[in-house]
């Protein structure tokens, strides 16, 4: 395991002057962890590598004492071996994993498996492509390409409605449309709207705009636990009602938003921070309760789609091959640490700690509260997807065709009692 370097006597003030030990350059950090070997039989835990014969992509699901990756087939390891439970004979280009059931689809087919034993459940043939796939409570949601729109029953695979002619500008896995609690929102015809997941019945609609007027990029939208849904749509940020659709606060940038707003509740500002960050890199955060733009920070010039990480206080954002924190409250800069290469999906937080990859092939982890690198581990390919933390656990996917489960606090170091 890489040793931490000794704490500093302060942070720096400024993006721009290099701190020891947080760039990788300081002698005392050590090269990169070696790629682990594969597990052997033992009764405590070890950190393991699981090798496909193909690519891996995406972001790796764990669920029980299961990790489930997508490498043309869908595969299931064993959380505490790395052991293979079984795989798919199909290819997956998408995945959900929810209530028991592997939702997936190999594009003209949508099935699913079970959990546990990878037995089908059921099968059908859709009328065309499928791109996108969400599960919530029991409703399958996919997008398809030419403008469809369709919910299933996840326990069996009945048609509960369909709708066409939703965009078709932006057919990606994350511009479908959107599940969450009940509710499917669609863009359809310049507008936002907000369905029945069982009944695919309008609840209400908003004019969010064609993709023109949303500085072409697709509609990002962020349902929260205060009762709105956060959209941003272009360069504008737009706060609705849930429950019907009525529009609370409305907010307009100079630049163009690539990813959903983050919502995170306390005591950062009155009634919680929206928080975002534009192409250019600026990172904003808003005050939920009215829009008011609380304090705007910039970064370096930003193409992830994926959203910014609020945690603990602290606001960390993926820009280019820097990571940067900052204060959540007030938008001082906190630290950055500088990859080898962009970085690649977006971070994960757990015991005070922060994992992300990088186009380097490398998987970092950091202390959270002041950038310190804690170890890093060097495959032999970019990393995919988002690393995912559990029970100490960090798990990532490599395009060396590798899955990774590493000890969190020491990577490849002394193997914990199981």
């Amino acid at each position: 395991a890489v040793k931490a370097p000794p704490p500093e006597a302060a942070l720096a003030a400024s993006w721009s002057k290099a701190r020891p030990g947080v760039n990788g350059t300081d002698p005392a950090v050590g090269p990169a962890v070696p790629a682990p070997a594969p597990p052997e039989t033992a009764a405590g835990w070890r950190p393991w590598r699981f090798r496909m014969s193909n690519d891996v992509w995406g972001t790796p699901a764990v669920s029980g004492d299961l990790v489930y990756v997508t490498s043309f087939e869908v595969h299931a390891l064993d959380v505490a071996t790395g052991r293979r439970r079984f795989k798919t004979r199909d290819v997956a280009w998408s995945m959900a994993v929810a209530d028991g059931r592997i939702h997936a689809s190999d594009g003209p087919t949508l099935f699913a498996l079970d959990c546990r034993e990878g037995a089908d459940l059921w099968r059908l043939s859709t009328d065309a492509w499928v791109y996108s796939l969400h599960a919530d409570r029991g409703t399958v949601v996919t997008g398809t390409r030419g403008g469809g729109v369709q919910a299933w029953e996840a326990a069996n695979g009945q048609k509960l409605w369909e709708l066409t002619g939703a965009q078709t500008d932006f057919e990606q896995p994350e511009a479908g449309p959107a599940v969450h609690e009940g509710t499917v929102y669609v863009w359809q015809d310049a507008r936002l709207r907000a369905l029945d997941a069982r009944t695919g019945d309008e609840r209400w609609s908003y004019p969010i705009g064609d993709a023109a007027s949303c500085g072409g990029v697709p509609v990002r939208v962020t349902p929260a636990p205060d009762g709105y849904v956060y959209v941003s749509a272009g360069t504008r940020v737009v706060a609705l009602d849930i429950a019907g659709g009525h529009v609370k606060w409305h907010f307009e940038a100079p630049a163009v938003f690539l990813s959903p707003p983050t919502f995170a509740p306390g005591p950062a500002v009155t009634g919680g921070g929206v928080y975002l960050a534009d192409y250019l890199g600026t990172v904003y955060a808003l005050d939920a309760a009215d829009g008011r733009d609380r304090w705007r920070i910039a970064t370096e010039s930003r193409s992830s789609i994926d959203p910014v990480l609020v945690a603990a206080g602290h606001v960390h954002v993926g820009s280019g091959k820097g990571l940067y924190t900052l204060d959540a409250v007030t938008g001082t800069p906190k630290w950055r640490f500088q990859a080898g290469g962009d970085i690649v999906g977006a971070p994960a937080v757990a015991e005070g700690r922060i994992h992300f990859g990088s186009t380097d092939h490398l998987l970092y982890t950091l202390k959270a509260d002041d950038g310190r690198l804690r170890w890093k581990l060097a495959t032999g390919g970019e990393i995919t997807g988002s690393p995912v933390v559990r029970d100490g656990v960090v798990y990532a996917c490599s395009k060396d065709r590798c899955v990774y489960a590493l000890d969190a606090e020491k990577g490849t170091g002394t193997a914990r009692t199981a």
